[in-house]
């Protein structure tokens, strides 16, 4: 998303940032198969390191993306209930798609880590393509 919204320029105007629902990796660099998957695909992904979302962020955010419904359920049990329609899935933004949540990877081999980049590169793409109206100035 980062490289979208960088290619679109409108790098000042959408901020992208990541957390996840649970506190067991915080810090941490991402996972060493999705470095190699990304990095064949020009992302480095190497500086990143995972936090944990934050009460702030559902008031700083207009829109908070979810992967999949346990991350959904896990938002929203977080989140204060004015904020809970920024919850989207992230697969809702590429209709196309077979499935309407990311797959996992974790359990699985490389090939897990590429169709996840797949999914991840069509819902952002139409992501931004939904975005864009309010963007116009």
């Amino acid at each position: 998303m980062l490289r979208l919204v960088d290619e679109a320029g409108l790098a000042g105007r959408v901020e992208v940032d990541s957390a996840g629902t649970g506190d067991w990796h915080i810090g941490e660099a991402p996972d060493e198969r999705a470095q190699r998957a990304g990095g064949q695909r020009g992302y480095d992904l190497a500086p990143l390191r995972a936090r944990q979302i934050a009460d702030d962020d559902f008031r700083r955010f207009d829109l908070i993306v979810a992967m999949d419904d346990a991350n959904v359920t896990a938002l929203q049990n977080l989140c204060p209930q004015t904020e809970r329609d920024k919850i989207r899935l992230l697969m809702e933004f590429a209709p196309q798609a077979d499935s309407r949540v990311v797959i996992d990877p974790y359990f699985g081999g490389d090939a897990g880590f590429e169709a996840v980049l797949d999914q991840c590169e069509a819902a952002c793409g139409g992501l931004l393509a939904a975005l864009r109206p309010q963007l116009v100035d």
